[in-house]
């Protein structure tokens, strides 16, 4: 079932109006997320609202999302211990892409068939366990959408209708809007297969059998009154025997094996319909013979027979089945943020505030640095060629209305002087908590690290001015040098900045973005809109923190842990030295491999993992499993406290923890800097069949890499930076063109980490889902434009300068002719006359404006026109390769693009995965 947009709040207050105390709590499954946690934290927050007991389960894998289902959600159903008067859970971030009801209720076909038979089920009551799915990630399963058996009862065709009461349990899935506005097609072909009874190719060979044909010829001479009649209609239906050649179901696909009937899994295989009876029956209507022949009537249409009604029921059926196919294997992608869809839940119960509206910025601003949203950062472009603003655009438009909504500007901050272009870095007064749009450019952690170290470690800025050899660094410096700022200047922390370049930094960056491909490395100048501006709020005087700052730290906290575990010379802020002192990785895989010799008992494992390879003989675990700590329960707890309101009464979570943490964003973006610029200098990035590759085998950083969240980080750095030199290269372009399929397979990446210590690769596959290298030009490119600027400047001062001429010659020839006719009153039309002037050339120069940017869109600059999402599909590759080659592979991620690949069978796994097709 699903539940459309506009009904999220009846369903939640359907929820207070019936739970009681007897009730169980509410069971809260999430996904370890940066965009789950804050939806949680909205959730909670309702929750604690209306005095709703409810407990909160991190789940990593779907291994965490089965266990917990065995351990957490079956005792709910009514009848099997436990509660047993049903319950609620609720899946954030996970869930959507496998059938809840098998792998959280552990339901199979078989057991629903016998709870049918049961009086339980007689009396309507089904199990009592309902599921609500808020899963970001598509495409959907389909079986948690319009399966499960519930018509009736305030559902029809799996749509949740406003007079739902529920009780009976059953899986709910959260519709952003996507499933009533695209899957129309899909929805039908379900249906149709659902009540479709089973047909194969074998009914339609059984069905022209000698012996039926006879029976058929039997019943028409019972019907008919003319047995001659029937017996030569029984004579001619012998005649088409099953040796008869018919093209037309010999090409069916006749050798394919029947699909299973429950769809279990987003793997590919085509959704069957339900159990239909009889295949043969209902199919064909008795005609009836006329009682006395009518001479003058037409001749009745022939009624199709029976084999040709089969014949089009199977080709009906394999129309659907393909339909769902395609829906499947069209790859997977991102929807809108969960975070947002709980705060649409909030502002329609209408307790929406600031601090619910801060954590859904933090979760759309989490979305857009992610990799995986393909679907949300990507630019597409409609029929005409024209660009169209992506999805998450639109989103943080709708939040830049609600930040104006819920916080106006105070008489106190209209009293003091405005700077638009200045990043704000402190509160206005001890007690603000607003929240504010801020120009905020594309630097990492701006406010808690030196200008210097900002700029080196933004991945937007660091792949374009090459960062990784010894002239990107001194690109570097003479951006600088340019912007008037000296590199002692520079490598103070932002806070202790000149003032007057604080104030003028946004200036001075757009004034030299073009001639270094930065183009969009501030936002515009448009003051009323604020179109690309960012957010930022402030904590009284305690700190002033952006929502990509808080995103970036706590997503950190969830892929390498807390700073406990840090060498205490890289905390640091920045003053890091990676020749003089122990990085983060060399003294935790110091401490690691004396875990596993035996020598401490402290070492950190590896990253946390939802299931462990017990069958490998050589797998070692460094701890006993009873000292192993829970890695991730500690991460998820931790970062969720640092999404906690900061109050009088919470004086240790929230932003104290934010702060406390900023170091371990710091160290992972020097990891990532300083790895991913060893494989591009050194050359290791290769490029295979139908995407990049790459491999981390060794180095300083390895141990930190194992963890797919700091993985996937890496290939988008090193994603980008391959495409910024592919561009230039080419011009601007992609080698195979700007747009279409080829284009988008030449963006795709596969990138994998060596971890030693469990003998597996983790490998991640990014491609078709980046936000692309955007605009960038060649250094030719450059110097051109620069140079038709420049001519564009001078032709621009010479059109001036004539049009000047001309006017103060019409100035003196009208005052000439004023004197000569003695009227000295006419000053006001020349005023007129100079105005429309005036408006003629302001219009000359926006013209020319607008040449020059058009210009730039169609110049060498020009991304992929891709009119619909870019979408991922690595993870229908990586099963393909898995049952061609057999390799040994573990896909437990929510994420279906990363897997764990045995050491040994990396080769070969690699090898048949460049010869599919992995972005759709």
């Amino acid at each position: 079932m699903y539940l459309p947009r506009q009904q999220l709040s009846s369903l939640y207050t359907h929820l207070t109006s019936t739970h009681n105390a007897t009730n169980p709590p509410l069971l809260i499954l999430t996904a370890l997320t940066v965009d789950a946690l804050c939806a949680v934290r909205i959730l909670t927050a309702l929750l604690k609202r209306d005095f709703i007991p409810h407990t909160v389960v991190p789940v990593s894998g779907y291994a965490d999302l089965q266990d917990a289902g065995e351990r957490l959600v079956q005792p709910l159903k009514r009848g099997a211990g436990g509660a047993g008067d049903g319950g609620r859970v609720v899946c954030i971030g996970c869930g959507g892409g496998v059938d809840l009801s098998e792998l959280l209720l552990g339901l199979t076909e078989e057991d629903e068939a016998e709870q049918d038979s049961l009086e339980l089920a007689a009396q309507q009551q089904g199990h009592g366990v309902e599921i609500w799915v808020i899963d970001a990630r598509r495409p959907w399963n389909l079986e948690n959408i319009f399966g499960n058996g519930y018509e009736g009862e305030g559902v029809k065709e799996g749509r949740i209708l406003e007079h739902y009461q529920g009780g009976r349990g059953g899986v709910i899935v959260w519709d952003d809007g996507d499933i009533e506005r695209e899957m129309d097609e899909v929805k039908e072909a379900w249906m149709g297969l659902r009540d479709m009874p089973e047909i194969t190719e074998d009914d339609i060979a059984i069905g022209n059998a000698p012996e039926d044909g006879e029976d058929a010829a039997a019943g028409d001479e019972e019907r008919g009154d003319d047995a001659e009649l029937s017996s030569s209609q029984g004579k001619r239906k012998r005649s088409h025997s099953p040796d008869d050649h018919d093209p037309e179901a010999e090409n069916s696909d006749g050798d394919d094996e029947r699909p299973s009937r429950r769809r279990r899994s987003n793997s590919g295989t085509p959704i069957p319909s339900s159990p239909g009876g009889n295949p043969m029956s209902n199919q064909l209507a008795a005609t009836a013979s006329p009682s006395a022949p009518v001479p003058s009537s037409p001749p009745a249409p022939k009624a199709p027979s029976l084999k040709q009604q089969k014949k089009d029921l199977l080709r009906l059926r394999r129309r659907h089945e393909a339909t769902l196919q395609k829906y499947y294997d069209a790859g997977s992608w991102t929807a809108d943020p969960v975070s947002i869809m709980l705060y649409s839940l909030a502002e329609d119960l209408g307790r929406d505030d600031n601090e619910l509206l801060w954590l859904a910025i933090v979760g759309v601003e989490s979305v857009a640095l992610s990799p995986f949203a393909s679907s949300q950062t990507s630019k597409s472009f409609d029929e005409g060629g024209r660009r169209s603003a992506n999805r998450l655009d639109i989103v943080k438009s709708l939040l830049r209305d609600e930040v104006r909504r819920l916080n106006p500007p105070s008489l106190h901050s209209q009293s003091q002087p405005d700077y638009p272009d200045t990043i704000p870095t402190q509160a206005r007064s001890a007690t603000d908590t607003s929240i504010r749009l801020s120009p905020e450019p594309r630097f990492l952690l701006i406010r808690h690290w030196s200008l210097y170290d900002s700029m080196l470690h933004s991945t937007y800025l660091s792949t374009r001015l090459h960062i990784w050899s010894e002239s990107g660094r001194k690109r570097l410096h003479k951006l600088l040098a340019k912007m008037g700022i000296s590199l002692s200047e520079a490598q103070k922390g932002y806070v202790h900045l000149d003032l007057e370049i604080k104030r003028s930094l946004n200036q001075r960056l757009s004034r030299f973005a073009e001639q270094y491909n930065l183009d969009g490395l501030v936002p515009g100048t448009d003051y009323e809109g604020k179109t690309a501006w960012g957010f930022v709020r402030s904590w009284g005087w305690r700190g002033t923190l952006s929502a990509v700052d808080v995103a970036t730290v706590v997503s950190a906290i969830l892929e390498v842990g807390p700073s406990e575990h840090f060498a205490t010379s890289d905390l640091t802020l920045g003053k890091y030295d990676p020749g003089r002192r122990e990085t983060f990785s060399a003294s935790l895989l110091h401490r690691t491999r004396q875990a596993q010799q035996g020598t401490t008992p402290s070492g950190l494992p590896s990253p946390p993992h939802s299931s462990d390879d017990n069958n490998n003989p050589n797998h070692t675990n460094p701890n006993p499993s009873d000292e192993t700590p829970d890695y991730t329960t500690t991460r998820f707890f931790l970062a969720l406290d640092s999404l906690s309101p900061s109050t009088a009464s919470h004086t240790t979570a929230g932003l104290p923890t934010l702060l406390h943490h900023l170091p371990v964003a710091q160290t992972l973006a020097r990891a990532i800097l300083r790895t991913g610029s060893h494989l591009i200098s050194k050359k290791q990035i290769r490029h295979l069949r139908s995407f990049r590759m790459g491999v981390v085998r060794e180095g300083p950083d390895l141990g930190l890499f194992v963890h797919p969240g700091a993985l996937v980080k890496l290939g988008r750095w090193v994603g980008e930076a391959v495409g910024v030199l592919e561009a230039e290269k080419n011009g601007g372009r992609k080698r195979e063109g700007s747009g279409g399929k080829k284009g988008e397979e030449e963006e795709a990446l596969v990138l994998a980490a060596l971890d030693e210590g469990r003998g597996v690769y983790v490998v991640v596959g990014l491609g078709g889902g980046s936000d692309g290298v955007g605009r960038v030009r060649s250094r030719r490119e450059i110097r051109e434009r620069e140079e038709r600027r420049q001519r564009r400047g001078v032709e621009k001062a010479e059109r001036k300068a004539e049009r000047g001429r001309v006017r103060e010659e019409r100035r003196r020839l009208r005052r000439e002719m004023r004197e000569a006719n003695g009227d000295l009153e006419s000053e006001d039309e020349d005023e007129e006359e100079e105005e429309e002037e005036s408006s003629g050339s302001e219009s000359d120069s926006s013209e020319d404006d607008e040449d020059e940017e058009s210009e730039g869109e169609e110049g060498g600059g020009v991304g992929k026109r891709r009119k619909g999402p870019a979408r991922n599909r690595f993870g229908q590759a990586f099963q393909e390769v898995v049952e061609e080659t057999g390799a040994r592979v573990r896909i437990d991620s929510f994420e279906h693009s990363v897997v764990e690949v045995r050491k040994e069978d990396l080769a070969g796994f690699l090898e048949g995965l460049s010869l599919k097709s992995v972005v759709g």
